[in-house]
């Protein structure tokens, strides 16, 4: 209880309030920015135009960016509102604060106690860091950086081809590993800023199974890509080739088996296949290059047959919707079937799951006073 000899601690607030950001830390970064040598953090978001063409949900939101990990930050709002408060230190007079007449005695001195804290700040909202489920990937946005590589036309998407089409360029140096992005795929060409359709890709595989079976070549066991290379080429065409060597190499390198994949700084030389990722592989692009968007939807049986006959005679039997990756594709209607981009993949899981859940459970820790209500009538 209360008395008159007990202490007080007078509460003063500065107008106008300091503009503080509380933010919270995760373990992993709060050791990071403790550590000896702490690295300095960026904050990064894509472009209007960038984030329209790649994840619309992108440019509402900012990025915290580590050396080696990114974070996106959202701004989650609390009923109860969080006070900075900063001691008031030396003497404490009329100019520094405005207090009541009543706080005034007869004399108009302030009675004003030995301490007090000042609010420098209110912050009804919390930063709060978040990583979505699969990993964040550059590989939308590089994509939409790069030039669609298709002769069909004659030209490039851009109307201006201008790229050699010999065996010795090395365009495509990149394999479409996603290892760099925390699992993602990826089809991206390299630094000469190309990236094949997946017309070009699907015929690339054809060309490769077709020379393979020819050559004797068995791709589940170590060969010579320069050998593979020779037996998708016809006598006519050694001069002249179908596509760039470096194509053909970026495609082995992307279905190597991951124990033996070579790095991006390698050449090579060597490959064994990994079955499972390129039965994934020929379906996704098989379905990018037939049915793009739900307007050009085909037959899910003849996609099947069609991914089957695309795959060595061993391996038909693995072509089932089972072995695609989730999200990959969708059916317009419950015969049909069509490809799903990545960005639209994206999208659609955070629109639900993961982030529906942590706003929930946000909003349950933050708002005790509704949980105080819900057990009062329980």
């Amino acid at each position: 209880m209360a008395t008159q000899d007990t202490r007080s601690i007078l509460v003063t607030n500065t107008h106008p309030q300091r503009g503080f950001r509380l933010l919270e830390l995760t373990p992993e970064l709060e050791e990071l920015l403790t550590s000896q040598n702490a690295p300095t953090l960026e904050l990064k978001s894509p472009s209007t135009a960038l984030a329209h063409a790649t994840d619309p949900m992108a440019q509402e939101y900012v990025n915290l960016c580590t050396p080696t990990q990114t974070y996106r930050i959202r701004q989650v709002q609390s009923s109860n509102s969080l006070h900075l408060l900063l001691p008031s230190l030396g003497h404490i007079s009329r100019d520094d604060i405005k207090v009541v007449e009543d706080e005034a005695g007869e004399t108009g001195a302030l009675n004003l106690p030995d301490e007090a804290v000042t609010s420098i700040a209110k912050c009804a909202s919390t930063l709060e860091l978040h990583v979505p489920a699969g990993g964040f990937s550059a590989i939308p946005f590089l994509e939409k950086s790069l030039r669609l590589y298709d002769p069909r036309s004659g030209d490039d998407e851009d109307g201006d081809m201008t790229m050699d089409r010999g065996g010795g360029g090395g365009w495509y140096r990149g394999s479409w590993d996603g290892g760099g992005a925390r699992g993602a795929r990826t089809d991206i060409a390299d630094a000469a800023g190309w990236r094949p359709s997946a017309r070009v890709r699907l015929n690339v595989w054809k060309r490769l199974v077709e020379g393979a079976l020819l050559q004797g070549i068995d791709l589940e066991k170590q060969f010579l890509v320069g050998d593979l290379w020779k037996s998708v080429l016809d006598e006519d065409e050694t001069v002249e080739p179908p596509f760039p060597r470096g194509l053909l190499e970026a495609v082995a390198r992307k279905l190597c088996a991951a124990d033996q994949r070579p790095l991006l700084t390698d050449d090579i030389k060597w490959a064994c296949f990994d079955k499972l990722e390129c039965t994934q592989w020929v379906g996704e692009t098989y379905l990018a290059a037939t049915a793009p968007t739900a307007s050009s939807a085909i037959g899910r049986n003849e996609f099947l047959r069609a991914w089957k006959d695309c795959l060595p005679e061993s391996w038909r039997g693995d072509a089932v919707l089972s072995k695609l990756p989730e999200g990959m594709y969708q059916s317009p209607d419950p015969a049909t079937i069509c490809f799903v981009e990545p960005s639209l993949r994206q999208l659609k899981s955070s629109s639900k799951g993961p982030i529906s859940d942590a706003k929930a459970k946000a909003k349950i820790t933050r708002n005790w006073h509704e949980l105080l209500k819900n057990s009062k009538r329980s």
